[in-house]
Formats: structure tokens, C-alpha cells, sequence
């Protein structure tokens, strides 16, 4: 059994996440979605990805973190779930990379918020944090969020 692991990264908001390749079934560019009435705010949409309609979640709202710029357009990290697939709008897509088990650590007290309860553990590289995203909980919404 290998102690390497590889992640899917991207970015948001500045900072630096990544979710296990296994996990993630593609990435694509921003495509239209059609807006789904009274859902969550952080609900963005629905998108046809090739006759497969798939709920898309707005990873900024989802963390608590601020709007991205007018006019600025989100890509997709389309992961599998136990429901089907959804898709993870992002700022920007990182690339794979593969780390060590040894190197995994705990979230440090620094990180907060939604955030804090989103994130799995974290890797340090130089200049940053890879912060490992728990997917099971970014997309259970539990009680349903005030809009």
C-alpha cells in the first residue's frame, strides 16, 4: 500500500485547497447553469455536463468567503458522491499533486470559520498551505442555510 496520495488542486479565494484525485471525476471551464428558484444562495445552479444533470455549489459561499469580482467566471471540480456528481466552483484550477501520508497534519488553530469544519488536514509546501477539503461534508448542507 503506497503512502502517496494525489490531489486535485485549485484555488479560492487565495488559498490553496485540494480534494484526492479519486474523488474527482473532472474539471472544466465555466459553463452556463440554470438557476434553481428558492434554493440556498450557495446553491449556484444545475449543469447539463453531456445529458447528466449535476447541482453546482458555489465553493466561495459554501466557506464563508466574499463574492468573486463582477464579471470574474468560476470553474468547475466535478467530484463523485454516493448521490451522483457535483460540481465545486472554484476560482482557479491548480494541478496534481502527490504527497506524502508522513507530511499530513491536523488544521492548524489559525484556520476558522466554516472553513475550519470543511478542511480535513492540511500539507505545508513552500509559501503555502494545502488545505485538503472533506467533500462528504462540503456538500451536506444538513439544515438548510439561511439564503
Amino acid at each position: 500500500m503506497s503512502d502517496e496520495t494525489q490531489f486535485c488542486t485549485f484555488y479560492l479565494n487565495k488559498h490553496f485547497f485540494g480534494i484526492e484525485v479519486e474523488k474527482v471525476q473532472e474539471v472544466f471551464r465555466y459553463q452556463e447553469m440554470t438557476p434553481i428558484p428558492l434554493a440556498s444562495s450557495t446553491i449556484k445552479g444545475l449543469i447539463n455536463l453531456r445529458g447528466q444533470i449535476i447541482t453546482a455549489i458555489d465553493l466561495r459561499k459554501r466557506l464563508q468567503m466574499p463574492d468573486r469580482a463582477e464579471g470574474v467566471l468560476p470553474m468547475n471540480v466535478v467530484v463523485r458522491t454516493a448521490d451522483g456528481a457535483v460540481s465545486l466552483l472554484v476560482d482557479e484550477i491548480g494541478d496534481v499533486l502527490e504527497m506524502s501520508l508522513e507530511d499530513y497534519e491536523p488544521p492548524p488553530d489559525t484556520i476558522e470559520g466554516m472553513t475550519r469544519e470543511l478542511v480535513c488536514g492540511v500539507y505545508k509546501l513552500e509559501g503555502t498551505l494545502l488545505l485538503i477539503l472533506d467533500t462528504t461534508k462540503t456538500i451536506d448542507f444538513g439544515e438548510p442555510a439561511n439564503a
